[in-house]
């Protein structure tokens, strides 16, 4: 593999990766041309909201080709364009072979949710201390247990979860808090969510871990639960305040992450008509808050 490298002004950007597709680039990637110095910009927004930037000022631009001389061509050719005045070619590099596979899994390690409860993928043997493993590899559904609102969620379905109980995962994604929760002495969990591969994703990985995960879509959910535990994000879980806690039972618990510390006070507000939210964990900038409706 071969590796062809431009920097360009970020609204040279979407020309140059048209051009590089229809040059018979295997993929094209995009970078901030002035990543780890004093001229990084951050492009990340709050949840739910847009990134305050399309781009950055200076973009580097990555392209990938099988061939050697295609690749080499492909600069000339690009260089030789009218749109690449004030850009720059970096040149053209060997790209050495690797386990792309075996690299990939190695940004994946187990995750410790408590000392006795980990996410192990498969490609990992779990700790020697976990007496309670969820099985999970990384897929297109959020969830993997890295982030602190996961974690979180799960933290306390660890201590609990009603054994024997009913519990709502509403929004599942992978079911990972759908899994955890039958990990932990449910006897009955329905996962739902908006996604179609989200509802597969979690049917998938219940049936790996060994559990059973009632999943479908969100207007297939009926009755009340012991638990209903929501991992969206602010905005939406405000709207959902009605319907989230009109499936709670009497004495059950209703659990809710996706929101940002400075948000508490808006989900207490949006949720009062209903119950008396409060702040059980934090982590990271982030809260989980319960309420018994």
């Amino acid at each position: 593999m071969f590796e062809l490298r431009l920097v360009c002004p970020q609204d040279s950007v979407e020309t140059f990766s048209e051009a590089l597709d229809a040059l018979d680039a295997l993929s094209v990637s995009v970078e901030d041309a002035d990543a780890h110095t004093d001229q990084e910009q951050a492009l990340f927004g709050e949840p739910g909201m847009p990134a305050p930037k399309d781009g950055w000022n200076r973009s580097l631009v990555v392209a990938l080709f099988q061939d050697k001389v295609v690749a080499q061509d492909a600069a000339t050719l690009l260089e030789a364009q009218d749109f690449f005045d004030g850009c720059r070619m970096l040149g053209v590099t060997d790209v050495p072979d690797q386990d792309w596979v075996r690299l990939t899994q190695s940004q994946f390690a187990p995750v410790e949710i408590t000392p006795t409860f980990w996410i192990v993928p498969t490609w990992h043997e779990p700790p020697e201390q976990a007496r309670q493993v969820i099985r999970l590899d990384p897929g297109l559904a959020f969830g993997t247990g890295t982030h602190p609102t996961t974690r979180m969620c799960l933290r306390w379905l660890a201590v609990n979860t009603p054994q024997g109980g009913r519990v709502l995962d509403y929004g599942c994604g992978s079911g990972i808090l759908a899994i955890g929760a039958a990990k932990h002495g449910a006897s009955e969990v329905v996962g739902v969510d908006i996604d179609d591969a989200a509802v597969a994703s979690t049917r998938l990985n219940a049936q790996a871990n060994a559990v059973e995960v009632l999943a479908g879509a969100v207007d297939t959910v009926q009755g009340q639960f012991d638990v209903v535990v929501a991992n969206i994000l602010a905005t939406p879980l405000k709207v959902l305040a009605p319907l989230l806690c009109s499936h709670v039972r009497g004495a059950g618990h209703l659990v809710l992450a996706g929101i940002l510390e400075r948000q508490a006070q808006e989900l207490t507000d949006a949720y009062a008509p209903y119950c008396r939210l409060e702040v059980a964990d934090a982590q990271d900038g982030w809260v989980l808050m319960v309420a018994q409706p």
